[in-house]
């Protein structure tokens, strides 16, 4: 587990890149994320666009955040006391210390979400558009979204391909295609998808759980060779 914040995290890599002292990434790098770091490498396409990732690939990457305790289904009445009781917290002192809680995402409270998360409202232009990070994620040749079918980590796992729970409520769940974000392009989804450079992939099993095979014939050999 992460504790330290993406800002922080990213800060590293934003400052290698932008010196220029790498010559090996002068004509860009392919870049794949687990988990939570599939997340942090579209943060760092959006911030650092030079050098450029070529292909970038988030597998089980909580694009859209979490609502939920990992392991801890929905249903029970616990597990819905413990994310009422983060929403009390992850907005305010808890984001400077753990990285999880800089995207944490209520559906429950949009409004505070989009007001206070520092770093998933932002890269998801959520609080304030920015054309700069659109502009960054539509230089990429192809960028890879692979959802667990039965992901138990990720709460929804359909955050994974960018949907997620309909506001002021955490059952009904959106997909990608009918949320503002894509349908007014604030990051250049909808161009990457009609110009055949988004894929949504699904892989069988819980969160990083993948058969190799799979991940060779459905990573390797299209994106990374």
């Amino acid at each position: 587990m992460i504790r330290r914040p993406p800002r922080s995290t990213l800060f590293p890599y934003t400052t290698l890149f932008r010196s220029g002292k790498d010559p090996s990434l002068k004509n860009g790098y392919n870049a794949m994320g687990f988990s939570q770091g599939g997340l942090l490498l579209r943060g760092l396409a959006e911030r650092c666009p030079n050098p450029p990732i070529n292909n970038l690939i988030s597998i089980v990457g909580p694009q859209q955040g979490v609502y939920g305790f990992p392991s801890c289904p929905t249903s029970s009445k616990l597990c819905d006391k413990v994310r009422k009781f983060l929403n009390t917290i992850a907005y305010d002192w808890l984001q400077n210390i753990l990285v999880q809680a800089q995207y944490w995402h209520s559906p429950l409270d949009e409004a505070k979400y989009t007001n206070k998360s520092v770093f998933l409202a932002d890269i998801n232009c959520e609080n304030n558009k920015k054309p700069e990070y659109r502009e960054n994620l539509l230089k990429l040749n192809n960028l890879v979204l692979v959802m667990a079918i039965n992901d138990t980590i990720v709460i929804p796992k359909e955050s994974e391909w960018f949907g997620f729970y309909k506001p002021g409520q955490s059952s009904d769940i959106y997909d990608l295609k009918e949320s503002p974000l894509y349908q007014e392009d604030w990051l250049g989804l909808k161009t990457l998808n009609e110009n055949g450079k988004l894929h949504l992939l699904q892989k069988e099993g819980d969160h990083l759980q993948f058969d190799i095979q799979w991940f060779i014939e459905n990573i390797i050999d299209p994106f990374l060779k």
